[in-house]
């Protein structure tokens, strides 16, 4: 009964997020992770379609590891293929044993139990929610199927508009737009990875959810949750920060909920706590890993009842409050080593957001180290605007495990030992921890450097612009040539000469 509970609240808590959101992709996300905590899976996907086709037109998977799931795309093709042709949900323990398809189709894939619903709207289909279990994890059962089913009747509404479809895939996303409004909250970056986060950053301030931010340390999440604040319906009000790793476990529940004089020894006076503070705003519990277990049920029930209990009342206070949570760890995999309570994990998983390393937006380096260099060269009094090609690439090379915290220390640390007249910090002035990494750097980009003449590498790069121009010009060499500000004579005699001949 519990897990019913449960699974209903989260349930509610997706069809209220869907219901104040109008970014599709960020439907599919929020759709595909919401089937992988309820079915407590190994993968969830969703794959829409056009009705009136049957052709596939965007399809979302989401995984709880970084693996492959070797087979995954096969699966689901097979999977779907099976209901458009039976015309219903599906359901198998062993996928790989299955007699409804081929013997061997998916004898190397380590998925065992797989489950598919229709998503229907309007008395067409327009889509199929599916999920799956890895071999070693309890196999997905007709409970499941059952509740997939609801499921895809409950989103169903949310994906029902062909036109909202189509409108995703031809429009151009306003990431421009996105980037200039974030960057004015401090959030800086434009690589794929962060125009990515960002949407979800955008789709969160404009709904009244509660926010779960994952992320190793260092990435900026706090800064996320006060731009969600900043953007949101409650910017108006008090945003308040707690760091639950930083109080000692005794401490905890009074800066949460308060006291009142004499509680304790040292309670003076009453004092309001930082939940009843923010009253109206947003309360971001940083590291919630770290709220100890009786912590966690106060925390829990404080949530359910929209109120708090000082310490040493009997009185509770109600309260209205949006609630962003973060966390380095993750929280799932401490719920099921019974260190995170799941009904508060439920509680707080609304709406997810992964906050992604740097390793992962290299592409984003060179301006997050300008900005912390403008801001840090201002403040020493130094003339330094920007940093050697080959420091560039360097600091785009490693593997930064403190993130964009670790990132914004270097940039500290070149600044303070460059002369108050350089312009450009060049590896010359590394410290002496990172010259080591560095040398490492030099030579391996030394040995990945191809083994050609300069004459022939500008030959292959002079080809490789051509044909692009021609493949853009359907191989019209006099488009190509205005394309290129050049000749259509000189266009034919270099393609001659490279042996540039159009495909048959």
């Amino acid at each position: 009964m519990k897990k019913d509970n449960q699974t209903l609240i989260s349930l509610f808590d997706l069809a209220e997020v869907l219901s104040h959101q109008s970014n599709f992709q960020e439907i599919l996300r929020l759709v595909s992770d919401k089937a992988l905590e309820i079915f407590k899976a190994d993968f969830a996907s969703v794959v829409m379609i056009n009705p009136r086709t049957q052709k596939t037109v965007k399809t979302v998977i989401r995984k709880t590891k970084t693996d492959p799931l070797k087979g995954l795309s096969v699966i689901q093709t097979n999977v779907i293929g099976w209901m458009m042709l039976n015309r219903q949900s599906f359901l198998s323990e062993n996928i790989v044993a299955d007699k409804r398809f081929a013997k061997d189709l998916f004898v190397d894939s380590p998925v065992g139990s797989v489950l598919a619903a229709p998503i229907r709207y309007g008395g067409a289909n327009i889509g199929y929610l599916a999920a799956g279990k890895r071999f070693e994890n309890p196999s997905l059962s007709s409970d499941d199927l059952a509740l997939a089913e609801k499921f895809a009747l409950l989103i169903a509404p949310y994906l029902s508009h062909t036109q909202k479809i189509q409108t995703y895939f031809n429009a151009a996303l306003p990431e421009n737009a996105l980037v200039q409004k974030y960057a004015a909250a401090g959030l800086l970056g434009k690589s794929p990875a962060f125009i990515e986060l960002l949407q979800a950053i955008e789709a969160a301030a404009r709904c009244d959810a509660r926010v779960l931010l994952e992320g190793r340390t260092g990435t900026g999440k706090e800064l996320i949750a006060r731009a969600i604040h900043k953007f949101s319906d409650r910017s108006e009000k008090p945003f308040i920060a707690i760091d639950c790793g930083a109080i000692p476990e005794n401490l905890v529940e009074s800066e949460l909920f308060g006291h009142v004089k004499g509680a304790f020894t040292g309670a003076a006076s009453d004092r309001r706590g930082l939940m009843e503070a923010a009253d109206g705003g947003t309360l971001f519990i940083d590291e919630v890993a770290n709220l100890p277990l009786p912590m966690q049920t106060k925390l829990m029930r404080a949530l359910q009842e929209s109120e708090v209990r000082p310490v040493g009342s009997n009185k509770a206070r109600k309260i209205d409050l949006r609630i962003i949570a973060a966390s380095s760890a993750s929280l799932r995999e401490l719920m099921g080593a019974g260190k995170f309570r799941e009904d508060l994990f439920y509680r707080l998983y609304v709406y997810p957001i992964k906050v992604p390393a740097l390793a992962e937006r290299s592409a984003d380096i060179p301006l997050l180290a300008d900005y912390f260099l403008e801001k840090i060269s201002q403040s020493q009094g130094k003339k330094t605007t920007g940093f050697s090609p080959q420091l560039i690439a360097f600091l785009q090379s490693r593997p930064w495990n403190g993130n964009i915290r670790e990132l914004e220390n270097f940039v500290e640390r070149a600044v303070a030992v460059t002369p108050p007249d350089a312009q450009t910090i060049g590896s010359d002035l590394l410290p002496a921890d990172l010259r080591e990494e560095f040398s490492a750097f030099l030579q391996s980009r030394a040995l990945h450097l191809p083994q050609q003449s300069l004459k022939t590498r500008l030959r292959d790069c002079e080809a490789e612009i051509l044909r692009e121009a021609l493949e853009a010009c359907q191989w019209n060499q006099s488009r190509a040539a205005k394309l290129l500000d050049t000749t259509e004579a000189l266009m034919r005699y270099r393609m001659k000469k490279l042996g540039i001949r159009r495909p048959e």
